[in-house]
């Protein structure tokens, strides 16, 4: 059975699991849940075990191949350009969407006290005490790390990327014998590094099912029925630039087949939607980029690491519909001058928070601020957090991927999904 049909089967079953199975529910003895929890903890462990190995020595080892600094800088500058046009039709959309369905308004009336706010307010709102506007100074300081381990340990992969740049730039410059053995070590160590996480990836059926197992015994299917119709604009403005507005511009400008580029990825966006982390799926992002849609490692190497910090796709169109729902549910006038307002937001919110702890709360957060809303407002969307953060996580792993296929044919490579998918599985049979 191929991979995907794998992931696919472990994620129904986990879904039937986790709906027979309560918090309490035993079995010989034991309790389900935290074994469910311990599958996908070991599994996720095992993923972010090789993100950074694999990303220091990607980039470094794609430095050294990129070409001259023309080549560097004409690369960094469309893959900046892009991400950024990406995300704001991603929050356009969802724009669109939610002042289309206007969710927080039932009847004429704004929703807020037929929906109440969750119980789990206060504890969201610790978790995010303190954080705001100013953590996006705290995001340039990541660029230049004092101590590269601790970056390593806290995963802050700005400051990795940064130094892994720098590093790949002037190793490829160092001449004589110095210089060749260390560039052959660094392209021995990421050799390696994907060898162990191609046997990482071997375990995602099991992984994935422990994932799905607990998400859906903790949260159930029960709590999303306050907030249908939240639930729905989202996954429906999701689903638009995911299947509609991606897969154009793989058209238009990439001239592939984005079914071709769904079917290479969908290993990845799986594992990414049970997940829920763009970092944790970053190896296996990189494989089926490299492996499946023929997307040069030069290329792959810059450009999925920096997506997977700062592109977030899914997350700006998910703030956006949320602080316009929760606007709404308020009854507030929702002006153009508003609406702009939140569109800005979003964006680079989006952008600045992405690597910090309760990053789409804190984004929300600084969005209600910014427009006058109180912060204990975001209690009106926690129900269906953890669901539509696995469906947008998937969402922006897609988008970065997506970017990678468009800008290595941009750089005018030729072998970029034009391998069909029958003779990949062949091979790998």
């Amino acid at each position: 059975m191929k991979l995907h049909h794998q992931i696919f089967l472990a994620m129904v079953l986990g879904g039937i699991a986790g709906a027979l199975t309560e918090e309490s529910t035993r079995l010989f003895g034991l309790p389900l849940l935290p074994g469910y929890d311990l599958i996908g903890d070991l599994f996720i462990n095992a993923l972010k075990m090789v993100v950074v190995p694999l990303i220091t020595t990607a980039i470094i080892s794609g430095m050294v191949n990129v070409g001259d600094g023309d080549d560097l800088g004409r690369l960094g500058l469309k893959t900046v350009l892009f991400y950024l046009s990406t995300s704001l039709i991603a929050v356009l959309v969802g724009l669109v969407v939610v002042n289309l369905i206007a969710p927080g308004v039932i009847d004429g009336q704004p929703a807020r006290n037929l929906l109440g706010l969750s119980a789990d307010t206060d504890r969201a709102l610790a978790s995010i005490e303190g954080r705001g506007a100013g953590d996006f100074t705290e995001i340039l300081r990541q660029l230049l790390p004092p101590n590269l381990f601790q970056a390593a340990a806290e995963t802050q992969m700005l400051g990795l990327i940064v130094f892994s740049l720098f590093f790949g730039f002037f190793l490829r410059t160092l001449p004589g014998a110095p210089g060749e053995h260390l560039r052959q070590v660094v392209e021995g160590i990421y050799q390696v590094t994907m060898r162990i996480t191609m046997v990482i990836i071997r375990f995602a059926p099991l992984g994935v099912f422990g994932l799905i197992a607990a998400t859906v015994t903790r949260t159930g299917l029960d709590a999303v029925e306050p907030l249908a119709l939240f639930f729905v604009t989202v996954l429906l403005a999701l689903g638009i630039h995911m299947f509609g507005v991606m897969p154009l511009l793989i058209r238009l400008f990439a001239k592939r087949s984005p079914v071709r580029h769904l079917q290479a990825m969908a290993p990845a966006l799986m594992t990414a939607f049970s997940s829920a982390s763009s970092a944790a799926t970053l190896p296996l992002s990189m494989d089926c980029v490299q492996k499946r849609s023929g997307v040069s490692k030069r290329t792959s190497s810059f450009v999925l690491p920096l997506g997977a910090t700062v592109n977030m796709d899914g997350t700006a169109l998910y703030e956006c519909v949320a602080a316009i729902f929760i606007a709404q549910a308020y009854g507030m006038d929702l002006s153009l001058t508003t609406q702009f307002v939140i569109v800005l937001t979003a964006l680079l919110t989006s952008i600045g928070v992405a690597s910090i702890p309760a990053a789409s709360l804190v984004a929300i957060t600084v969005i209600l601020g910014t427009i006058g809303l109180p912060a204990e407002a975001i209690g009106l969307i926690l129900v269906t957090d953890r669901l539509l953060d696995m469906c947008r996580t998937a969402v922006n792993v897609w988008g970065d991927s997506v970017g990678a296929v468009i800008l290595a044919r941009s750089e005018g490579e030729e072998n970029v999904l034009r391998t069909p998918m029958k003779e990949l599985d062949t091979e790998r049979a």
